[in-house]
């Protein structure tokens, strides 16, 4: 028998889906580190003109030929040291219909290689939002000492994101309350309250960022990484893309498949889907994985969760049903909404060296009525910082990324219908995912992109990474993006969490090395 959420909290938790930047198709910024519990330290080919890409996604327009484009690909980068690294910055236009007209700088970083003349390996961590320039600091710790020997480590920040140009929308303390709304969206006047907050992030989107909120999309971003490519010297682009680094990867490879070099795309997103389905796997993901959790946590001596794998995720939504009827005090000031409950729930499910973390939160939420590290946890993957500031502009950066590469379809009955099927597949959070179509629906400027297979016809081998057990972006993308992509190569991680590259797994690290560092793919098909 199905069991259906309360209807108070299956349709009041539908903010979320908005407002979780790690849910709605970026899944997640760079692969987690171990998540700390509050109160611990915290831790050679040829090329085509620059000008005349193959195409573009499907429902995109590439630019014209413009000569306009000859500077932006004929610019020298300055790189500056910057700590342990190098830091630069790189020109790009803000419409490729318009290159003459305003352009935007975006952040560099880099890690020289031990090699001189080594070339450049440039990374992106997901998202979108998430920031490689950042991502580069953490390189030395998830990269072979093999690939750092061999590249030049480049990340950069997507235009909208972090250092370069960066969408804002709402002030500090306002994403505060939007991160913690709770509306009651099956009521009329919890739906009219929902509809007024999407309206006020996207009016505060477009007055606070101007006219690049329209440019942020998907292509833009790939079209600058052929700029970058250029400006870095190279024939081909070397490129290593977690979760949507992979959609980020693939858009390039389907516009320049003649420049792409060696691409790995790990934690893949398929582009076929309706954002509706990818929401779908994704809630039917996370459910999967918290069972997985459960299940571990019940194995050991301290877990909270009482009696069997159903008892434990029972006991879970029972603590949801809480937080939306009675928020948990904390200790910092703030409540323990539901919304902020199930972003603390779904943040350790990414990586499973955070399990223990979760485990934690949760005894101190059902047995002290305390929900202080559950909105550590939370406020961990939003950035927030204790004192009140966000770190980085990763949630709005989400939004309009999401909003112009997905926009919204259908109408109120068609997002009720889907919320109903969200709470069936997937009933602890299954509902808090539903209505994402709200806040895109009331955004200011119209997306173009629509969902489509990519084949990268042309391109040398691809090769993608999948895990069976990865929660946000669910493995039946990576293999079916291996499928469409015409050179696609797939390798196959058998295990939990988000990602593979860099979380210890050696037949993934043996093989994706082989191919960056010496140039051979894997076999296709290979399972680790």
């Amino acid at each position: 028998m199905r069991r259906v959420l309360p209807r108070s909290l299956s349709r009041r938790l539908g903010v979320v889906a908005v407002l979780l930047p790690i849910v709605l198709v970026g899944c997640g910024h760079e692969p987690m580190e171990r998540v700390e519990t509050a109160g611990e330290d915290q831790a050679s080919q040829s090329s085509p003109e620059p000008n005349e890409p193959k195409s573009a996604p499907s429902g995109s327009t590439p630019a014209p030929q413009d000569p306009a484009l000859e500077e932006y690909y004929d610019q020298d980068l300055d790189w500056q040291a910057c700590g342990n690294y190098d830091c630069a910055k790189l020109t790009v236009p803000v419409s490729y219909d318009a290159p003459a007209d305003e352009s935007i700088e975006l952040a560099l970083k880099r890690l020289p290689s031990r090699s001189d003349g080594a070339p450049s390996l440039v990374i992106n961590p997901g998202g979108p939002g998430g920031s490689g320039a950042d991502m580069v600091e953490s390189v030395e710790r998830m990269f072979s000492p093999e690939l750092l020997a061999a590249y030049d480590v480049v990340g950069f920040d997507p235009r909208g994101v972090a250092g370069s140009a960066p969408v804002d929308c709402v002030s500090d303390a306002q994403l505060d309350r939007l991160r913690a709304a709770d509306y009651d969206v099956e009521t009329p006047e919890g739906l009219e309250a929902y509809r007024e907050d999407a309206e006020l992030i996207a009016q505060g989107c477009a007055s606070r960022t101007g006219e690049l909120l329209g440019h942020v999309d998907t292509a833009s971003a790939a079209r600058d990484m052929d700029i970058l490519r250029a400006a870095l010297g190279e024939d081909a682009l070397d490129y290593l893309g977690y979760s949507y680094g992979t959609h980020l990867g693939a858009v390039y490879a389907d516009i320049f498949p003649q420049r792409v070099g060696r691409f790995v795309l790990d934690g893949a997103m398929d582009p076929s889907l309706s954002a509706h389905q990818m929401t779908l796997d994704q809630a039917v993901g996370f459910e999967e994985a918290l069972r997985a959790y459960v299940e571990d946590c019940q194995a050991g001596p301290d877990c909270p969760l009482r009696g069997d794998a159903d008892d434990g995720m029972e006991q879970i939504r029972t603590l949801l049903d809480l937080t939306a009827d009675n928020p948990l005090p904390t200790a910092d000031g703030r409540e323990l909404t539901a919304p902020l409950a199930v972003s603390g729930i779904l943040t350790p499910l990414y990586d499973t060296r955070s399990w223990p973390a979760l485990t934690s939160a949760l005894t101190q939420a059902m047995e002290s009525g305390d929900g202080s590290q559950l909105l550590f946890l939370a406020d961990t993957m939003a950035g927030r910082a204790p004192d009140g500031t966000y770190r980085n502009n990763s949630t709005e950066a989400n939004w309009a990324v999401n909003c112009l590469d997905q926009p919204a379809t259908g109408d109120i009955s068609d997002w009720r219908r889907q919320a109903d099927e969200l709470a069936d597949a997937a009933p602890t959070f299954g509902p808090a995912l539903s209505y994402g179509d709200v806040l895109c629906d009331a955004w200011p400027v119209e997306g173009q992109q629509r969902p489509g297979p990519l084949d990268a016809e042309g391109a040398p081998p691809i090769v993608v990474v999948g895990t069976t057990g990865d929660p946000a972006t669910p493995y039946e993308w990576s293999v079916s993006l291996a499928e469409q992509l015409a050179s696609g190569v797939l390798v196959t991680h058998e295990g939990e969490g988000h990602t593979a590259y860099g979380r210890s797994n050696d037949c993934v690290l043996d093989a994706v090395d082989a191919f960056l560092v010496e140039g051979d793919p894997p076999k296709d098909g290979l399972t680790c």
